[in-house]
């Protein structure tokens, strides 16, 4: 947020005479968003990824369990099936980190050419 309150674009929009509210929430805020949302995507990846080893620590059984448990048995469907579940849930997380990228940043948009 530091970094961002000193972009040109800030200042221009203090001396345009917009109130301080004005300037953080519509000016600032949204483009301090768009880096918090790609990391946001990217742990809940890591969290999605690193299932086993937190099941494994706190004991719960869960979908790393499941995952490790056909790994151990070599059971390919089920193997297939956990990763299918994975994939897809990532390819929606970063669906929906894309929609947010274009709510946030009046530069992106849906479909301009």
């Amino acid at each position: 947020m530091s970094q961002v309150l000193n972009q040109d674009y800030i200042r221009t929009a203090r001396a345009k005479g917009l109130s301080e509210r004005t300037v953080i929430m519509r000016h600032a805020f949204r483009n301090t968003m768009i880096p918090l949302t790609t990391i946001i995507v990217v742990d809940l990846a890591g969290i999605i990824g690193g299932a086993i080893i937190t099941e494994r620590v706190f004991g719960w059984s869960g979908m790393g369990t499941l995952f490790n448990g056909a790994i151990g048995g070599f059971d390919l469907n089920l193997l297939m099936g956990v990763f299918f579940c994975t994939a897809t849930l990532s390819v929606l997380a970063n669906l929906v980190s894309d929609l947010l990228y274009s709510a946030l940043d009046p530069r992106i948009r849906v479909g301009s050419k």
